[in-house]
């Protein structure tokens, strides 16, 4: 009913639109990372002519999502786009006091499904849907309804036609950030994403769960440049030859493959400091960051882990041992139910503790908030597997005693101690 109450509002729009209505023009979506995924956050619409002023409230805009992959609820198939606030712009959406472009600014939120690009379908994980937009000023009678791409600004950054072919029965995509800010050296982030992020597109583990942020101008200052690596598993890194997830039980397919890329864009990018590779993940992306650790302890400067997927029972005590000399910052929140930290990263750290390790820390939250308390609301709360939130944006601080962890006396983000760290130091 919804849906087709909407479908008659637009119908209605339109035909009295074109009543008067001029050509339609064109637009252009604007896609950003937030740290409940991805969202359409503002549209770029062409104009004919030049123009130094735009009022919002003169725009409507109805958006539609479809996909090829599955249906979708009607609720969140099409729908009204709140504008909160319009400029002129050039074709960017760069503002200018004259130009021949308005951006308008669209809401978005982690409970606004319309705004959002992206789709989760149970059985192919995260998908791009087909978004289109009808733009209609009530001032003008002017209609933009032609979709001439997006743009992604810190996506764009990357490099996303990385593919790294192991065997005749393995071929990953990846996607690459290179530093701004080159030294002789500079270190390495490898990211690696979640169960709902895997396939042929490295845009998705990079806005799924905001893992782009590893390139943007706040973390990237704090390493002087990093380079950045978020290869992408064809399935899921935890699935073994049968397809299913193993939790550490049985050996996983992937991380030979893994490896084997991570070895050969090392070698292929010799300003990479091989001292300074941090390897990190959540969930899925986390099981597989310590399982690369366990399986190559000397290689990795550091490892930080969000949701951990590795259940403790499956790590013998002989692993532990070998890995307590490995700096590892992990960060979970209690409510997790999906990855439940009493059978993950609590024994697993504690284990640690007891073996000795001196550098291992674990930042344990009771929930996952809105860390802006402004997109979800003031208190809302995220699914307590979202623990990437914070490691996405630098918060974790504290110890699984509540302490402040400290480096050379300081205290630290994540960030600050793991772009510390260096092997053989």
């Amino acid at each position: 009913m919804k849906k087709t109450l909407y479908l008659i509002a637009l119908l209605v729009t339109t035909l009295t639109c074109n009543l008067t209505a001029k050509p339609t023009g064109s637009y252009k979506l604007v896609v950003e990372g937030f740290d409940w995924g991805a969202g359409v956050n503002k549209v770029i619409l062409s104009l004919s002519d030049t123009t130094s002023q735009v009022r919002a409230a003169d725009y409507t805009v109805f958006a539609s999502r479809k996909s090829a992959a599955g249906p979708i609820a009607d609720e969140q198939s099409s729908g009204k786009r709140e504008v909160i606030g319009a400029y002129v712009s050039d074709e960017k959406g760069n503002r200018v006091k004259t130009g021949k472009n308005i951006t308008l600014v669209l809401s978005v939120g982690p409970q606004l499904a319309i705004s959002s690009p992206i789709q989760y379908f149970r059985s192919k994980g995260n998908v791009w849907v087909d978004y289109q937009l009808t733009i209609i000023d009530s001032k003008s009678q002017q209609v933009w309804d032609t979709n001439l791409g997006k743009i992604m600004p810190l996506i764009d950054q990357f490099d996303l036609n990385g593919k790294f072919k192991f065997n005749d029965q393995l071929t990953m995509s990846y996607a690459t950030f290179s530093p701004t800010v080159k030294k002789d050296k500079a270190p390495l982030i490898i990211w690696l994403h979640g169960g709902g992020e895997g396939g042929f597109d490295p845009t998705i583990p990079l806005l799924g769960n905001k893992a782009a942020n590893y390139a943007s101008e706040s973390i990237q200052s704090i390493f002087e440049g990093a380079y950045v690596l978020s290869p992408q598993c064809p399935g899921a890194w935890m699935h073994n030859a049968q397809k299913v997830s193993t939790q550490g039980k049985e050996n996983d397919v992937y991380n030979e493959g893994l490896m084997a890329l991570i070895k050969d864009y090392v070698k292929s990018n010799p300003n990479i400091d091989p001292s300074r590779i941090y390897v990190g993940g959540c969930s899925n992306g986390g099981y597989m960051a310590l399982k690369l650790i366990l399986l190559y302890p000397d290689y990795f400067a550091a490892g930080y882990i969000s949701a951990l997927a590795y259940r403790s029972e499956y790590i013998s005590d002989a692993d532990i041992q070998k890995i307590k000399q490995v700096p590892i910052w992990f960060v979970h929140s209690k409510d997790d139910a999906t990855t439940q930290p009493d059978l993950t990263v609590v024994p697993v750290f504690k284990r640690l503790q007891a073996a000795g390790a001196k550098n291992v820390h674990f930042t344990y939250y009771d929930h996952v908030h809105d860390i802006t308390n402004f997109y979800g609301g003031k208190g809302f709360t995220y699914n307590g597997h979202w623990s990437w939130v914070y490691l996405h944006e630098n918060l974790p601080r504290t110890d699984f005693d509540g302490s402040l962890v400290k480096w050379n006396g300081k205290p630290v983000s994540i960030m600050d101690w793991m772009a510390a760290q260096k092997k053989g130091k």
